[in-house]
């Protein structure tokens, strides 16, 4: 329930007789099992909730007695004002209150304060109340009259609780930090593509990352995802190519129990692990008839449907990627027209290494940097003769290509330099003169022939891909068709 909806003039609910009658006070007298304060870690800091003044009271003293830091609300709009404005480890909440109960409360601590525990309180438990409250994530249920054994010792709990969910969140902070793999490069063609995923990211749109293998189309997936606004979000990637095909449907969907020969249990597949995030599709072209199918109808209608399940609204931002023609795919039948047409709303090439030359040197250097830190060895750094074969190299396998081979440098290179010898023969045999695909022209050559030559070569490096071509060129694939004499460019 959303923050705006709580407010004190909502409609109240029907309640029994005897429900707003007076509370029974707490039993002060009972004293608190002992427990480490190391348990929780700091101080607990803790939000009562009730609309009877001395139940709240009586609380309030209890707390305050085990060294909790205490604020009390008299209301759910009170309770949610002061979880915005503070940190609260523990919301203890009467479960039945005029207006806004216990449990709508909880519902609308989920949004604004979700790191928050809630333990309901009522004297009227009963096992459905117990777990209608359980499933909508409440940490415990406790009857009245309250023990303050029992009180305490149960937000003792939810404090050590919610200590550990945020120590596993920063734990996986971190070693997201370590493991983070940035785009490195600053050449004119990645530039491009960054500037117009850059404004893709807060969209909604589905975006379609095409380029050769190893180029980085997951890092370019990722990098939507982290300017989106929904970065906060889970990101799950799935190698279409990599999952067989018999089972590829249920492992993006999911399945219920016994809705086929070996579902033993029921198990949720990706789009429900990436519900307010990212999914991120590679390989996209592997899909079967079937699969695309269901993919189609999320993309179309925002829902899916779980073997042998109900159907599911799809709250999941959609990357997908291949290395390849889908255009082509699809004239020859492997996949559907209409699903290519709703997951190309918005393309983004990723250059190839060959087409970014002036990146090597970053990469060389990134790359050495990561991996020997990785191996627990001395910085290396390469001489010249090395980057420039380095550089000279055509990379057909790209920047994973380039990636593997400083890795094998680090491991491999005996002394502070990287020469050489410590290359691969394929890129040591390299002359280290001018990249291949560099262009000279003589003084006084025309610009509409230079135009012309670039336009030729940089087709060469594409291995003809237009698109690609004029992406890396900074003009409409239009000029390319003109400037070729080709006419107009297909569907203009």
């Amino acid at each position: 329930m959303p923050y705006d909806a709580i407010a004190d003039d909502m409609p109240k609910p029907v309640l029994p007789s005897d429900a707003l009658a007076p509370s029974a006070p707490v039993d002060e007298e009972e004293r608190s099992p002992e427990m480490p304060e190391a348990a929780v870690g700091g101080e607990t800091t803790v939000c009562v909730v009730d609309d009877d003044a001395s139940n709240l009271q009586s609380l309030e003293t209890i707390f305050g007695r085990e060294g909790f830091r205490v604020f009390a609300a008299s209301g759910a709009k009170r309770a949610i004002e002061l979880c915005r404005k503070h940190r609260v480890q523990v919301v203890v909440t009467d479960l039945m209150m005029p207006g806004t109960s216990g449990l709508e409360l909880l519902r609308a601590l989920k949004q604004v304060s979700p790191e928050s525990q809630v333990v309901l309180m009522t004297a009227y438990g009963t096992v459905e109340a117990a777990v209608a409250a359980m499933k909508e994530g409440a940490f415990d249920f406790v009857e009245k009259p309250l023990k303050r054994a029992s009180i305490v010792k149960s937000v003792r709990l939810a404090a050590s609780h919610q200590k550990l969910l945020a120590e596993n969140r920063a734990l996986k902070k971190k070693i997201e930090l370590l493991t983070h793999r940035e785009i490195v490069g600053t050449s004119p063609a990645l530039r491009r593509v960054l500037e117009v995923a850059t404004q893709a990211a807060p969209s909604m749109a589905t975006v379609l990352v095409l380029g050769e293998s190893g180029t980085g189309k997951e890092l370019l997936a990722r990098y939507v995802h982290e300017r989106s606004a929904r970065a906060s979000g889970p990101f799950i990637a799935v190698n279409c190519a990599a999952i067989p095909e018999a089972i590829l449907e249920a492992e993006l969907f999911g399945h219920e129990k016994g809705s086929f020969t070996g579902a033993i249990a029921r198990r949720e597949g990706r789009f429900a692990k990436a519900q307010g995030g990212t999914l991120f599709l590679d390989e996209i072209g592997e899909l079967s008839p079937q699969v695309q199918v269901k993919l189609l109808r999320v993309l179309q209608e925002g829902e899916y449907e779980p073997i042998g399940g109900d159907t599911v609204k799809a709250h999941v931002r959609i990357v997908a990627a291949t290395n390849r023609d889908l255009k082509r795919e699809v004239q020859e039948g492997r996949f559907r027209e209409d699903l290519f047409y709703r997951l190309n709303v918005i393309a983004v090439t990723a250059p190839p290494l060959r087409a970014r030359r002036e990146d090597v040197p970053l990469l060389v250097d990134h790359f050495l940097g990561v991996y020997c830190a990785k191996n627990g060895k001395p910085r290396i750094t390469p001489s010249a003769p090395a980057l420039a074969r380095l550089v000279a190299y055509d990379w057909p396998g790209n920047v994973r290509e380039l990636e593997n081979v400083m890795e094998r440098a680090a491991v491999l290179c005996r002394g502070a330099e990287l020469g050489v010898e410590d290359l691969p023969e394929a890129i040591a045999q390299g002359d280290g003169e001018a990249p291949r695909g560099a262009m000279t022209f003589a003084v006084g050559t025309s610009l509409d022939e230079i135009e012309l030559v670039a336009i030729r070569e940089t087709l060469k490096q594409t291995r003809g891909d237009k698109a690609l071509a004029a992406q890396l060129l900074g003009i409409s694939i239009r000029t390319i068709y003109r400037k070729l004499g080709e006419g107009d460019a297909p569907g203009t």
